[in-house]
């Protein structure tokens, strides 16, 4: 497997900070092993209801930044909520 960096992310992204790399088939943020460590005590502390808060918000944001980038590889809207609700056949 190998890790290719990506062209520029959209304006106003989660990803801002963090070099974002393709591994796989899939997009990567390159952060921190601190920042990655405290992110998961955080995740192990959080509620039921804060993570679903943040998948939430998480899920928002992936549509945001699929809509300023143009819709590429644009999908119907069924595909696409069920893709980012994780309900993928």
């Amino acid at each position: 497997m190998s890790a290719e960096p990506v062209g520029p992310v959209p304006p106003a992204t989660a990803t801002d900070d963090y070099e974002v790399i393709h591994l796989g088939g899939e997009a990567a943020a390159v952060v921190p092993l601190d920042e990655f460590r405290r992110l998961k005590a955080l995740e192990q502390a959080a509620s039921p209801e804060a993570l679903d808060a943040a998948e939430a918000a998480a899920a928002s944001a992936a549509l945001d930044e699929w809509e300023a980038a143009g819709r590429p590889g644009a999908m119907s809207h069924e595909d696409f909520m069920a893709e980012i609700l994780g309900d993928v056949q």
